[in-house]
């Protein structure tokens, strides 16, 4: 019997053994991936939604991380993984504007190599000033920027960062000329915020509202169109800037080819991690809205975000330090 004839005659085996085991994952323990150190909200949010997919489970959903090359080293690390289930990731807004920020860096076509599962949280960015500026809300903040351009300094946590992206997104969107001082991260970019060094930025939620509590700065918005539940107060920059909308995003992700039966159960569990109440006020309290959407809802938000901002720093020819 020639090797073809026999590869012919054994496939129709084959195929039921992989369809029962697609149907009885996970059968062992799953890793998930993480761009990012242990620390901060995206690793806080993350092993507070791998440990409830791992109850829904029934199975160990354990979180790696692999930070490196702006979260590449783990978004590479999946693409190239068996698309069995195995090993996910907790892929971000960098998918996004790597391509266009970063194209070296791979996975170059993220919407290609990798399988989108489900959303999971969405966190949005507080644009606060140093109270010496006479501006109470972001209409007044544009009005002085317009008035006094190239005087206003904003700090960012470096060029590229996401709250970079968003100060870029805001000031091509009000027509301000403002300076931008990226730091080598978000903290000393702060310190100087609150010491008068620097005019404004956008922060995290959790990371700008102690300084607000403490009236070190002055919150004016939120980048997203949603107001935050730690900041209820704080209307959206949509209301000055129509249909602004500048947030850090996660999703879950496998590799390219992951079968359908497979996603469907990842995507049921991580409904159930994300709707989970305790879970949900958990993560208010950090600033951090969870996010119910399926692989569809996914797959459309990474498109979308990848188009506005490549446009973005293509039009302002952002580059990495």
């Amino acid at each position: 019997m020639t090797t073809t004839r026999r590869a012919l005659l054994a496939a129709p085996l084959a195929m039921p053994a992989l369809a029962s085991a697609q149907e009885a994952w996970p059968a062992r323990s799953v890793a998930v991936l993480l761009g990012y150190p242990p620390g901060g909200v995206t690793d806080f949010a993350s092993r507070g939604v791998c440990e409830r997919m791992g109850r829904a489970l029934a199975q160990t959903v354990v979180l790696e991380n692999r930070p490196g090359a702006a979260t590449a080293v783990a978004n590479t690390a999946v693409a190239q993984a068996r698309p069995d289930g195995y090993t996910l990731l907790m892929g971000t807004l960098t998918l996004a504007i790597n391509p266009a920020l970063q194209p070296s860096l791979t996975p170059r076509e993220p919407m290609r190599d990798l399988t989108p599962i489900g959303m999971v949280f969405r966190t949005a960015f507080v644009l606060h000033v140093h109270p010496s500026v006479p501006a109470r809300n972001a209409a007044e903040l544009i009005a002085y920027a317009k008035a006094n351009p190239g005087k206003m300094n904003f700090g960012s946590s470096g060029t590229g960062a996401v709250n970079h992206l968003c100060l870029e997104l805001f000031r091509a969107r009000a027509g301000i000329d403002v300076v931008h001082v990226p730091y080598r991260g978000g903290a000393p970019a702060l310190l100087d915020l609150r010491a008068g060094r620097i005019q404004g930025m956008f922060n995290a939620v959790q990371e700008a509202l102690p300084a607000v509590r403490e009236g070190a700065t002055r919150a004016l918005a939120i980048s997203s169109k949603e107001r935050a539940a730690a900041m209820p107060y704080l209307p959206p920059l949509a209301d000055t800037l129509a249909d602004f909308d500048g947030v850090f995003w996660q999703g879950l992700f496998g590799p390219a080819g992951l079968p359908a039966p497979i996603v469907a159960r990842a995507g049921a569990a991580l409904r159930e991690a994300t709707t989970d109440p305790a879970l949900i006020a958990r993560m208010a309290e950090q600033g951090v809205a969870l996010t119910t959407g399926d692989d569809a809802a996914l797959r459309r938000t990474l498109a979308e975000e990848t188009q506005m901002w490549g446009r973005l720093i293509r039009e302002q020819n952002i580059r990495p330090e």
